[in-house]
């Protein structure tokens, strides 16, 4: 069995696959079905359950009548059985992660990752400001007469009204007890019709405000309104405005929405699909912060559906990892193929920058374009002159090619050929050659293809390669396990003879570029530009 977690450091080194926030019913339920799924899941609770108050859960199946506290304690041993860890804690704020997933921190400092959240936080009863009512909420204040009615049936009960559904209240609370008396309090009156109903079903209509809740012996006593006159009743029914506690997914961009009933607002939740999942993509949430009228057992069988959905978007994501394993360990060609199968465009149809900037002015020749995609950079050379060979290693990427340079009216000036360059490289000398972000996963020989291609340059001939310094912000590694390699690095790594090269271009530079959302933002690439002075 997993004991509770104690952290002593800020950050733990563990990414887990699921961290659970909140670890009441609906909290457990999830991390219960996450565990045997065979997730590593933390739960993080901070001990406030909202059913504290109340001295047993009602309404559970094989669980009639069970203390709050018992449940729990039996639903952590539960999840410990199936590898599930826990900590003590309240968490203050969630936020994306470095690398994809999430970071949650606590109030005592502490942060954990996770590549899923699952947040069972509950909601808070915000109740009526009743001198005398808050310190008998749970034990003879009720709100359900789902979880509460059996418990009080044939006693004296009163309804508070604070709102436009107070006659609804009094009405079903008449099925368990005959003696019902609503308190118009602050509410509107009732209507003609309303009225009728009350008077039809027995029940009596006390006016004006109240003032206090009395108890004697630790038992609720009556109700008190403002002419001082006092009601005897033996519970009342109030109707807390329910909130959501959802405030730490605030920096997500996740916010509560209000929840109305005939045009009032009766609470607030973060709204959810069905299954529990967020519109922030791996984000779920269930239990009451999202359905105020969940019950016990509603908000455990919205914890079992949750972890189910969440353990199935992991299962896709870890499947589509696999087949982008997959494919490039069985080369190349195949992954490439299915890269651009996924839109019927890549990239944007224009040449690279860097080749525009480096180029240009240059006396036409011979040109070779190593990776040249859909052919963009391969057809501006060629509409400057240039006779160009242009590789690529897919099919698809060289089709479309083919068409564009049609299109362009310069397929006499382009031969495409397609080249796995780990294997064959293209023949002849050439006055330029041009490498473009020439990066690729696996076993790529990127520094061995960038040696053939400058032994292939002609004497005065140039070689342009271009390359990423870093990732943009919001991308996931595409490249895992390749190294971006600085110009003096990729200059180092061509093994170039002393004399026989002149070094035109070495740096770094800043280039705009719009993020998944549409806002530009700068990522940094370098350029490498040398130029062949003599044949070694």
């Amino acid at each position: 069995m997993t004991s509770e977690t104690e952290q002593t450091q800020t950050e733990t080194a563990t990414r887990y696959d699921v961290v659970v926030v909140g670890g009441g019913a609906a909290g457990l339920s999830g991390a219960l079905a996450l565990g045997r799924a065979r997730r590593s899941v933390l739960v993080i609770d901070a001990g406030e359950p909202r059913n504290a108050p109340a001295g047993h859960v009602h309404t559970y199946l094989t669980r009639e009548g069970t203390p709050p506290a018992e449940l729990l304690a039996e639903g952590r041993r539960e999840v410990a059985l199936y590898g599930g860890e826990f900590t003590t804690g309240k968490v203050v704020s969630a936020e994306h992660g470095d690398g994809g997933g999430f970071r949650v921190t606590l109030d005592d400092g502490r942060s954990f990752a996770a590549s899923r959240l699952l947040v069972t936080t509950g909601l808070t009863d915000e109740l009526p400001g009743v001198p005398g009512l808050a310190s008998r909420w749970g034990r003879e204040v009720l709100h359900c007469p789902y979880c509460h009615g059996w418990e009080v049936r044939d006693q004296a009960v009163g309804v508070l009204a604070t709102g436009p559904l107070a006659v609804h209240q009094a009405l079903l609370w008449r099925q368990w007890t005959s003696d019902i008396t609503l308190f118009l309090h602050t509410a509107p009156e009732p209507s003609d019709e309303e009225y009728e109903q009350l008077a039809a079903r027995g029940i009596t209509v006390v006016e004006g405000e109240v003032t206090a809740v009395e108890s004697s012996d630790d038992r609720l006593t009556g109700v008190t309104t403002a002419d001082g006159t006092t009601v005897p009743v033996q519970a009342l029914v109030v109707a807390p405005r329910f909130t959501a506690r959802g405030g730490l997914l605030a920096a997500l961009g996740l916010r509560p929405t209000d929840l109305e009933r005939d045009g009032h607002v009766i609470g607030s939740y973060i709204a959810a699909d069905p299954m529990g999942a967020t519109e922030v993509a791996g984000i779920w949430v269930a239990g009451n912060v999202t359905n105020v009228l969940d019950q016990v057992i509603g908000a455990a069988a919205a914890g079992v559906r949750a972890g189910a959905a969440i353990n199935a978007d992991l299962i896709e994501e870890e499947t589509q990892l696999a087949v982008e394993a997959h494919r490039r360990a069985a080369g190349g060609k195949e992954f490439w193929d299915a890269r651009y199968a996924e839109s019927h465009r890549i990239w944007s149809g224009n040449p690279n920058v860097a080749l525009v900037q480096q180029i240009t002015g240059l006396e036409p020749g011979r040109a070779l374009d190593l990776g040249c995609g859909e052919g963009a950079d391969a057809i501006w050379l060629a509409q400057q002159g240039w006779q160009v060979t242009a590789t690529d290693i897919s099919p698809v990427a060289l089709e479309r090619a083919t068409v564009h340079a049609q299109d362009s009216s310069v397929a006499d000036r382009v031969d495409f050929q397609q080249h796995d360059l780990s294997e064959t490289f293209p023949e002849g000398v050439f006055d330029l050659i041009s490498a473009q972000f020439l990066h690729s996963m696996g076993e790529f020989p990127r520094e061995e293809i960038l040696r053939r291609a400058a032994a292939a340059v002609a004497p005065g001939g140039t070689l342009l390669i271009e390359g990423h310094s870093g990732l943009p912000h919001w991308e996931k590694d595409p490249h895992p396990g390749v190294h971006l390699p600085t110009p003096d690095e990729v200059l180092a790594s061509l093994q170039l003879p002393e004399g026989d090269w002149e070094v035109l271009v070495s740096e770094e530079h800043d280039r705009v570029q719009k993020d998944p959302d549409g806002v530009p933002t700068h990522r940094t690439d370098n350029t490498l530009k040398i130029r062949r002075t003599k044949a070694s």
